[in-house]
């Protein structure tokens, strides 16, 4: 998860939810189960639905913008629910400076789901949904709470409307307006870094390949070339 924080706003960007990835045992009124989200089933939902809106903590009045709006993007890509949103309301910006962040959730209604078992415990998998909105997490709401179920009225019909919870994936890392050039300098090679080990991350899961490799980090700075970076930072040092 990356998280830069303007004068007047926050950019968020990360994944809401992994797809073919087994959840941790989740909660429901009936026992616990377990559930996948199928790949593409985040691509179907976002073609009916053009206007998937951004929340915090799932409240509908803390409506912080939309797709339609053109503050959130929400694209599913081989490792799943990318999202990336622009906020601007107060409370949000300062949480993000205060590391009051901790995760994703997203609200969502069944379409197509195959039910079977899973080491004796009921199994779901999602082959499609209905997107409503995906949720910013602060501290009032654990990630934990992931599985939870609630009815809603709709159109005179009972509607099960799912919520599910995602850990931020990645570590967050604050960027202000403040940062020195040098500063900006390492926060572009950070950003230079962590994409070629997304790249390398996101290769590997398409050849099925499990195996960590200590050394990663290592080997992708040796092959980075700054020059043209620490370029940009003099010209910018030059300009003030």
């Amino acid at each position: 998860m990356k998280v830069k924080v303007r004068a007047d706003s926050v950019e968020i960007e990360g994944y809401v939810n992994a797809v073919e990835r087994n959840s941790k045992p989740l909660m429901s009124r009936i026992g616990n189960f377990i559930e996948r989200i199928c790949k593409g089933a985040f691509k179907k939902a976002l073609k009916r639905n053009d206007d998937v809106h951004i929340l915090l903590n799932h409240d509908w009045n803390r409506d912080l913008g939309s797709t339609k709006q053109g503050n959130l993007e929400l694209t599913e890509d081989n490792i799943g629910l990318h999202a990336r949103a622009c906020i601007t309301d107060k409370e949000v910006v300062q949480k993000a400076r205060n590391g009051d962040l901790v995760g994703w959730s997203f609200g969502f209604q069944d379409r197509d789901v195959d039910n079977s078992t899973y080491d004796g415990m009921p199994y779901r998998a999602v082959k499609d949904l209905d997107l409503f909105e995906v949720s910013i997490l602060d501290r009032t709401k654990s990630p934990a709470y992931d599985g939870t179920l609630i009815t809603a009225r709709a159109e005179g019909e009972d509607v099960q409307v799912h919520y599910r919870g995602e850990d931020f994936i990645d570590d967050i890392d604050l960027f202000d307006e403040k940062d020195t050039p040098e500063e900006e300098l390492q926060d572009i090679k950070e950003d230079i870094i962590e994409a070629k080990i997304e790249a390398e991350t996101e290769k590997e899961l398409n050849d099925e390949v499990r195996e960590e490799s200590p050394k990663q980090q290592e080997i992708v700075e040796k092959n980075i070339d700054y020059s043209k970076y620490e370029k940009l930072i003099q010209d910018m040092k030059e300009e003030k």
